[in-house]
């Protein structure tokens, strides 16, 4: 196997990774989802580069047969659960998610026992098990509409990341109950440094993820998510830009505003970088691998796909509502 460990094979270029991996597609009837913040050669080969949600509603449309989702475990499972005949492949299988990983679902199970009489709301990011409990899936451009969806006066929990649900408190006047987890890619970026930024770069407008943390939400000069912010730097009439969010987005942005300068929010004074450990192991050696051995493969219950997919029917069915509306 070439770049086998101990193997003295030559070892593959980029360039040959990528042919072999096109030929592998071809011959295997697959597609490769990349997230936006995946390493760029990966998100430059990939069929679809989005959102989590949006590329597994992508991959289900099509006729593929194998899906190899450049991304973190929830988003692999998420695509299983709404493409159950068809192969989810994860290049790494320990690519994780810390936000995901903050809410456990045994642990998450005691939190709904503890709050009786309450409905529950839970982020995409999260785990199979999760979304099992959950009434209703969001994503970060969503949340909002989807809360709006129940009466004021209903007792409801927001889980997994307590920095979006704080948000969405505050831009809907509730007190929903939050699960206390995190993104610690979007959690650790100080207020300080975003402070400092702004002040060295007085005409650069700062946009940021709901997933940061309140402090740094209210000096943003426009929130939204990932993809929301690429739509934003593509269309707004500004130049430069200081971006909180994990910073493989910046490829797609650079892209689709070559004449525009991005500066992300460094994750610490060490770099000028801030970048998700589990999405970065993703690599085109490990993806090459993945197709031609067909591993690691995501398995799930088919009673907890099916009732991990009721939520996310529930929240494409609201979604779907309020277009028609519109």
């Amino acid at each position: 196997m070439e770049n086998a460990p101990g193997n003295r094979s030559k070892i593959l270029s980029d360039a040959e990774l990528i042919l072999k991996i096109k030929q592998l597609q071809k011959e295997k009837n697959a597609i490769i989802l990349a997230h936006y913040y995946q390493v760029p050669e990966i998100q430059d080969l990939a069929d679809f580069v989005g959102d989590s949600l949006q590329l597994s509603q992508q991959a289900a449309e099509t006729e593929a047969s194998i899906i190899v989702f450049a991304g973190v475990h929830f988003m692999a499972e998420t695509a299983k659960i709404l493409s159950p005949d068809k192969k989810v492949l994860l290049p790494d299988l320990e690519a994780g998610c810390s936000l995901a990983d903050s809410c456990p679902p045994d642990e998450f199970k005691r939190f709904i026992d503890a709050h009786p009489g309450h409905r529950v709301v839970s982020y995409i990011n999260c785990s199979a098990g999760v979304k099992t409990m959950s009434d209703v899936i969001c994503t970060s451009s969503n949340a909002k509409m989807i809360v709006d969806t129940f009466p004021q006066d209903e007792k409801l929990i927001f889980a997994p990341d307590k920095n979006l649900g704080a948000y969405i408190n505050s831009k809907t006047g509730r007190n929903m109950v939050l699960w206390d987890g995190s993104c610690h890619v979007h959690n650790q970026l100080s207020d300080e440094k975003v402070i400092q930024l702004k002040v060295e770069n007085p005409d650069a407008k700062l946009i940021a993820h709901p997933e940061c943390r309140g402090p740094v939400l209210a000096l943003a000069d426009f929130i939204g998510s990932t993809a929301a912010l690429l739509e934003f730097t593509k269309n707004d009439s500004n130049n430069r830009y200081i971006v909180a969010t994990e910073g493989g987005i910046i490829h797609q942005m650079k892209k689709a505003s070559p004449q525009k300068e991005f500066i992300v929010v460094p994750a610490d004074e060490t770099c000028s970088c801030n970048d998700c450990p589990y999405m970065k192991m993703n690599t085109l050696q490990k993806l090459y691998l993945c197709l031609k051995t067909e591993s690691p493969q995501i398995d799930l219950d088919a009673e907890v796909m099916e009732n991990a997919r009721k939520p996310i029917v529930r929240m494409l069915e609201i979604s779907k509502a309020a277009k028609l509306i519109k």
